[in-house]
């Protein structure tokens, strides 16, 4: 549903602070490090949707010129969509209230209320934080990955930069093998992995060469999809279109020379070799340096919040959202809406001396595309139940849900979840189930 548009202004918010902190230039009421889709949708509901925090008061920091709408990644690796269309200018979609600093946040000192950047700004002090910088992609922690994404044939959706390898990879390929991998760590968007391996499975059926190439898919899980309604469905899929899978096999190295991809067997510690004419990788990925100072030993290095009001589990004026946080669900976009509403009711309450009152019940989404105009949206939550929106059995493939994907989800990102307007569709699923519906 969308947020209540009641507007507070600055002046009825209580100020919360755990330490005191000087009153200069340099101080913000409320400080959001990074500008992807949860920065921008807090700092959206902060000076335009939920309050009119005045200008100035709100600060995003944000090194990057461009904003990416990487869900459109995979459509992009299939030639579908452009990455053009995948990106506009982070000025375009900047809250206009908002400050925004171009500069890189490189430390954040909860104990003091500041943050440290890496440029002139220096340090900036905060009286409530918003954290959402993302996940950090390893490349280098497979041998030979960034060599070999120099090669013909090595490709990954996972960046602007190497997301324009894929379509001529699966153009390239005319025999042999395709080998599509999922590394052993959380990433984002878990479903993505496949999606461009049924999408390259449809270009060469299309072609007439599909019985002319061997398809593997080597994922270091031990299912193909966590939520066992869809992974019974996904299995019938490889099944029918005739796609080794291979479990426990995590990629360790590329010689890209010789063409072979190594994995580490899980189960057994075995390496095995794979010759690939094609290779697409999902890189492991692990959290961002930055948030060590608000992980703690059972986090993994994530930022640790309470998974039900996203709020840190020590600093009270800190909310995390999105990918950088240990909230125990997949990190997609989906999450992100859903988590917006909570993180930004949960903060007003906070700036007003109240307690969080808003609970996340972990809901994200996978668009799974499993071919041209074939989708199923696969939602879910934190006990890997289905929290699904339609009254339809959406595990079965669907036309209707590719064109979701395709075009309705990208307006809704951009007009929605960027400015602050968008949740999730819990209210609709409501009404779609007459009520009855979580």
């Amino acid at each position: 549903m969308l947020l209540s548009t009641t507007r507070v202004s600055v002046h009825q918010l209580r100020r919360y602070a755990t330490t005191a902190v000087p009153k200069d230039k340099d101080h913000y009421h409320l400080v959001v490090v990074g500008g992807g889709a949860g920065g921008l949708s807090i700092a959206a509901k902060f000076t335009e949707v939920l309050t009119t925090l005045d200008k100035g008061k709100v600060v995003v920091i944000e090194p990057n010129e461009m904003h990416y709408y990487q869900p459109m990644w995979t459509l992009v690796g299939a030639g579908i969509k452009t990455v053009a269309q995948s990106g506009r200018p982070m000025a375009s979609v900047m809250p206009r209230q908002v400050k925004w600093i171009r500069d890189r946040c490189v430390s954040i000192e909860p104990d003091h209320n500041r943050v440290r950047l890496s440029g002139a700004n220096g340090v900036l002090s905060y009286d409530f934080l918003v954290v959402a910088v993302g996940i950090h992609i390893d490349w280098n922690r497979v041998k030979g990955l960034t060599d070999a994404l120099k090669t013909p044939g090595v490709c990954s959706n996972y960046s602007v930069e190497t997301v324009t390898k894929t379509l001529p990879a699966i153009e390239g390929i005319k025999e042999g093998n395709a080998i599509f991998t999922f590394p052993n760590t959380a990433i984002k968007c878990a479903g993505a992995p496949q999606k461009i391996m049924y999408l390259a499975d449809a270009y060469w059926r299309q072609h007439g060469i599909r019985d002319k190439i061997n398809i593997t898919y080597n994922t270091a899980l031990g299912v193909i999809f966590g939520v066992p309604k869809y992974a019974k469905a996904l299995n019938k899929i490889v099944d029918q279109k005739n796609i080794n899978v291979n479990y426990r096999h995590n990629l360790v190295e590329v010689v890209a020379d010789k063409k072979e991809a190594v994995f580490e067997d899980l189960a057994s510690n075995e390496r095995k070799r794979f010759k690939y004419d094609m290779l697409h990788v999902t890189p492991p990925m692990s959290a961002p340096p930055l948030v060590s100072s608000l992980a703690d030993p059972q986090s993994g290095g994530y930022m640790s919040v309470n998974k039900e009001t996203l709020q840190h589990v020590k600093y009270e004026n800190i909310f995390g959202i999105g990918d950088c946080t240990n909230a125990p669900t997949s990190k997609t976009a989906a999450a992100v809406a859903a988590q917006t509403g909570v993180v930004s009711r949960n903060l007003l309450a906070v700036m007003k001396g109240k307690k969080p009152y808003a609970h996340y019940d972990g809901y994200t989404s996978c668009p799974l595309v499993t071919g041209n105009n074939k989708c199923i949206l696969a939602e879910f939550d934190y006990n890997l139940e289905p929290l699904e929106t339609f009254p339809i059995d959406q595990s079965k493939e669907s036309r209707l849900m590719y064109y979701m994907k395709k075009d309705l989800m990208p307006n809704m990102y951009w007009n929605g979840l960027l400015k602050g307007i968008w949740n999730g569709p819990q209210f609709y699923r409501r009404i779609m189930h007459l009520g009855m519906g979580k």
